[in-house]
C-alpha cells in the first residue's frame, strides 16, 4: 500500500471543527454588488493575531485562497494548525510578535462570513442559488469595511496567494492610500483559459449532481457531495504538479492506499484524489465552492501588457510577487506580467520566480519555504523600517547570509555614477552596489539578478531586485534609468550584442566593467603552459566551473563600440591582483576594466 505521507497535502491541517478564535463583525449597512444584486448585512468572521501598535501601522491583512478561512496559524499549543502555520506566527517571516495579523473569512465563504448557506432574510431558507454573483472587488469591499470597524485606517501590508494574492492586488489598485506594500504569491492578473476550463468542469460537476435540488439542499438528507468531491479532485489535479504526482504515485501506482472512499481506486494516485475529495465535502459547501470559483474565474486586471499597465497606474507601495517554476494553473509568466506592468508605472517591486516542483501548491508547502519564507520576511521588514533606511554595507548584506566577497571595481563605479541619479544594475549579484548607492539616497535602485539566493540577500538589504535572465529578457523603457550598471555579468551573456544595445537603449548612461582575458598571466598560461588561462584576481575560476562562456579582451570591447557606434567617455582600467589603476598598456597589465559608454549622438 501507499506510504500514509503520500497522501498529504495543503488540505492536511484543515478540518470543519468549530474555529474557537473567530470573531464575527455585522456590517449593516447594505452592500450593493459588482455584477448586480444586493446583500441587505454582511457578518464577517475573522481571527487577528499578535497586538496593534499605539501607531495603528503594524497591520497585515492575510488573504486566503479559494478553500481557506479565518484560522491562518494556531493562537497557542493547544489550537489546531491553520492553513499558513509556517508563514505566520511568533518568530515567523509574518511575525505575530511584531505585526497585528488579521485574516477574515472571505465574502460567499462558508465559515463564518455571509454566503451561500446564510438564511436570506427576504425567505428565512439559506441563499442557496439565489446568493448573487460575487467578485473578487466585492470581498475586498468587505474587508475595507471590517477595517473601518476595527478603526484601521492603513495596512502596512497585504499578502496572499492565488485567488489571495487576487484580493491583495485589489487591494492596490481600489485603494492604494491605505496599503504600504502588497506580497502575492502563485497568483495571476487573470486566469488563464485552461484555468478556467478546469474551474468550469467543477461547476459541472456540482450542477449535475442528482443531490444538488437547484442549490437548496440543506435540509435534504445528502446534499450534492459526488459533484463537490469530483470538483475538488480535478482542483487537486491542478495544484500539483508533474514531478509532484511522479515522486508521490509513480513507484507504486499500482499499489492505491485503502481509503475509505468509494471512489476509483485501482491506482495510488486514484485513491489519492478519492481521499482528497471525500476529505473535502466534510468542510466545504458546494454552492460556496461554485460562488468562490466563480469570482476567481472572473477576476481580470488586464489582459494585455497596456490593460495591465493601466490597471496598476493608481498603485504606488511597495511589492513582492513570488511565482513557482512548476506552478502550471498560475504560471510564473503571468507573475512576469504583474511585474512588467508595475516597472512601467516605476512602481518599487521584487520578484523571483522560485525553483519548485510543487507546483502551485508550493506556496503553502515547506519544500521552498527557505527561499519564499524569509523573502516574505525580509520584504516586511523593510516595510516596517522604511524603504532605504538598511544600514547594511557591501560585506554583510545579512546577518545570515553567505555572500560576501569584496569588489574593487565598486569603489570607482560608485565614484563613475552621478548623485540622484536613477540606477538599474543588472547582473547585481547580491546587491552589493546597490547597497553602497542606497546609502545615498538615488531616488530610485533596480537589480536584476537571476540566482534566487543572490535575490533573497538583495530583499534581505531592504533593495528591490527583479529576477530576469539578460540573455532573454529587459523589459524597461527607452532612457528610463539615468545609470545602467553591469559589472563582470557580460562575459556570462549569450547574446553579447543584444544586451549591450539594449542597455543604452535603457540607460543614458552605462557604466560597464569587464574582465580581461588579454592579461599577461593569462597569456603566459595558454601560450607557455598549454593550459587553460587563470589567476588570482577576478579571473580565478578553473576551466570546469567557470561561469565565463565569453573570452573577450579590453581591445575587442573597445573594437566593439566603434562598430556599433556606441561612445565610450571614459575606460578605467585596473589589476585587481595589485589593487591599483593601470596606465601603461591596459591590454595586458589590467585583469578588469570599467567603461562609461552610451549611444552615439548624431
Amino acid at each position: 500500500m501507499s506510504n500514509t505521507s503520500d497522501f498529504e497535502s495543503s488540505d492536511s491541517v484543515r478540518t470543519a471543527k468549530p474555529l474557537p478564535y473567530a470573531q464575527y463583525a455585522t456590517l449593516s449597512q447594505p452592500l450593493e454588488l459588482e455584477k448586480g444584486g444586493r446583500l441587505p448585512g454582511v457578518v464577517v468572521a475573522y481571527e487577528t493575531y499578535g497586538t496593534l501598535n499605539a501607531a495603528r501601522d503594524n497591520a497585515v491583512l492575510v488573504e486566503h485562497a479559494l478553500s481557506g478561512d479565518s484560522h491562518v496559524a494556531r493562537h497557542n499549543d493547544q489550537d489546531d494548525s491553520g492553513w499558513w502555520e509556517i508563514m505566520v506566527g511568533p518568530g515567523k517571516p509574518v511575525d505575530t510578535d511584531r505585526y497585528f495579523v488579521i485574516c477574515p473569512n472571505l465574502l460567499g465563504g462558508c465559515r463564518g462570513t455571509t454566503g451561500p448557506g446564510s438564511l436570506n432574510p427576504a425567505t428565512g431558507r439559506p441563499y442557496g442559488r439565489d446568493f448573487p454573483v460575487l467578485t473578487v472587488g466585492d470581498m475586498v469591499e468587505v474587508q475595507r469595511r471590517l477595517l473601518d470597524h476595527l478603526g484601521i485606517e492603513r495596512l502596512m501590508a497585504v499578502v496572499g496567494g492565488s485567488i489571495g494574492g487576487h484580493q491583495a492586488m485589489t487591494w492596490a489598485v481600489r485603494h492604494p492610500e491605505r496599503v504600504g506594500g502588497v506580497a502575492v504569491l502563485a497568483t495571476s492578473p487573470r486566469l488563464t483559459s485552461q484555468a478556467l476550463a478546469f474551474d468550469v468542469v467543477g461547476r459541472n460537476a456540482i450542477l449535475r449532481d442528482p443531490h444538488f435540488h437547484g442549490g437548496q439542499y440543506y435540509d435534504k438528507p445528502k446534499g450534492p457531495e459526488v459533484g463537490l468531491a469530483i470538483a475538488r479532485m480535478i482542483g487537486h489535479i491542478t495544484y500539483l504538479s508533474r514531478e509532484a504526482m511522479t515522486e508521490k504515485f509513480e513507484a507504486n501506482r499500482l499499489e492505491p492506499r485503502n481509503v475509505a472512499t468509494e471512489f476509483e481506486k485501482t491506482f495510488s494516485v486514484g485513491s489519492y484524489l478519492g481521499y482528497q475529495g471525500s476529505k473535502f465535502v466534510e468542510r466545504f459547501d458546494a454552492n460556496s465552492y461554485m460562488t468562490l470559483s466563480l469570482a476567481m474565474d472572473l477576476f481580470d486586471l488586464g489582459g494585455t501588457p497596456s490593460k495591465l499597465a493601466s490597471t496598476f497606474k493608481s498603485t504606488k507601495c511597495r511589492w513582492l510577487v513570488v511565482s513557482f517554476s512548476s506552478d502550471w494553473l498560475f504560471p510564473p509568466d503571468q507573475s512576469r506580467d504583474i511585474v512588467n506592468a508595475l516597472v512601467a508605472n516605476k512602481v518599487p517591486v521584487s520578484y523571483c520566480e522560485v525553483c519548485s516542483a510543487g507546483g502551485h501548491d508550493a506556496f503553502l508547502l515547506p519544500n521552498e519555504f527557505p527561499i519564499y519564507g524569509e523573502m516574505m520576511r525580509a520584504w516586511l521588514a523593510n516595510l516596517a523600517q522604511g524603504a532605504g533606511k538598511t544600514t547594511a554595507d557591501e560585506e554583510a548584506p545579512g546577518p545570515n547570509s553567505i555572500f560576501r566577497q569584496h569588489r574593487l571595481d565598486y569603489d570607482l563605479i560608485t565614484e563613475l555614477i552621478p548623485a540622484n541619479a536613477s540606477v538599474l544594475d543588472l547582473g547585481c549579484g547580491t546587491g552589493g552596489l546597490l547597497s553602497r548607492l542606497q546609502a545615498r539616497a538615488h531616488p530610485r535602485l533596480v537589480g536584476v539578478e537571476l540566482d534566487e539566493r543572490s535575490i533573497l540577500a538583495g530583499v534581505s538589504r531592504g533593495l528591490d531586485v527583479i529576477q530576469a535572465d539578460l540573455n532573454r529578457e529587459l523589459a524597461f523603457a527607452d532612457g528610463e534609468f539615468d545609470c545602467v550598471v553591469m559589472s563582470q555579468t557580460l562575459q556570462a551573456v549569450y547574446d553579447v550584442e543584444r544586451v549591450l544595445l539594449e542597455i543604452v537603449r535603457v540607460g543614458r548612461t552605462c557604466v560597464v566593467s569587464i574582465p580581461n582575458f588579454a592579461y599577461a598571466p593569462l597569456r603566459h598560461m595558454l601560450a607557455v603552459e598549454g593550459r587553460a588561462p587563470k589567476a588570482p584576481g577576478v579571473l580565478n575560476n578553473d576551466w570546469y566551473n567557470t561561469p565565463n562562456i565569453r573570452f573577450f579582451t579590453i581591445a575587442d570591447f573597445e573594437e566593439f563600440c566603434r562598430a556599433k557606434n556606441l561612445r565610450v567617455h571614459r575606460r578605467v582600467a585596473l589589476n585587481t591582483e595589485l589593487q591599483r589603476e593601470v596606465l601603461e598598456d591596459p591590454n595586458l597589465n589590467a585583469d578588469l576594466a570599467i567603461f562609461v559608454i552610451s549611444k552615439a549622438t548624431v
